[in-house]
């Protein structure tokens, strides 16, 4: 199993990023959230889970261990693959889909597209006693921890967020007049997170407009 990759980021595309590991480029998937943070020509650790098919050798990107750990065990609850359970943790952190599983909270796992009521019903049902409890949200801070070695940023200048996010939620199937629209919605928290920062928290941003465009 591969379990972590760390080097150059040569590419990044709406639901991807190739890293450069000894000389050959490894196409990662990744959340948009995780994408979001990845800049090309600079250093990057991602905690990576390989799938196997009898067709493909997938690997699939995460900024942290914890939720690699999360996505396979999602996987293990029946009728979760690994494109669903990539998008539960594109919707919600770690932390969220803990306290979800964990108190039965099926209307926040129904945000998630491709989980209905049922669907959630099954994942409180099988993954409940297994889970664990919700912990500390593991964001850009843990994220800049791994990557202290690697010299990437945790938190993204001002001026590229919003093309980062632009093309993140394109990606997802939304059109730029859509997803500039939720952009515009969220300027009042981009200006608190600058004034407290000087950057941006781009997850947190992409996790508030995919909530913004799945309510409309």
């Amino acid at each position: 199993m591969i379990a972590s990759v760390a080097g150059r980021v040569a590419a990044v595309g709406p639901d991807g990023a190739v890293v450069e590991v000894g000389g050959i480029g490894l196409a990662v998937q990744c959340t948009p959230g995780t994408i979001a943070r990845l800049q090309v020509g600079e250093s990057a650790r991602l905690a990576t889970s390989l799938v196997v098919r009898e067709d493909s050798l997938t690997l699939y990107g995460f900024a942290d261990d914890d939720e690699r750990q999360l996505f396979e065990l999602l996987q293990t609850a029946n009728g979760v693959g690994p494109r669903l359970a990539q998008a539960v943790l594109a919707i919600h952190p770690p932390r969220d889909v803990r306290r979800a599983v964990a108190t039965g909270d099926l209307k926040a796992l129904m945000q998630v597209p491709g989980i209905g009521k049922k669907g959630a019903e099954r994942l409180v049902l099988e993954l409940r006693d297994r889970i664990g409890a919700p912990t500390g949200d593991v964001t850009l801070d843990a994220v800049a921890a791994a990557a202290g070695a690697t010299g990437s940023a945790a938190v993204a200048p001002v001026a590229p967020w919003r093309d980062q996010l632009t093309t993140a939620l394109v990606g997802l199937g939304w059109t730029v007049r859509e997803a500039e629209g939720a952009l515009d919605k969220l300027a009042p928290v981009v200006d608190e997170q600058i004034s407290a920062t000087g950057g941006v928290d781009v997850a947190v941003l992409l996790r508030q407009a995919l909530r913004l465009l799945g309510r409309s």
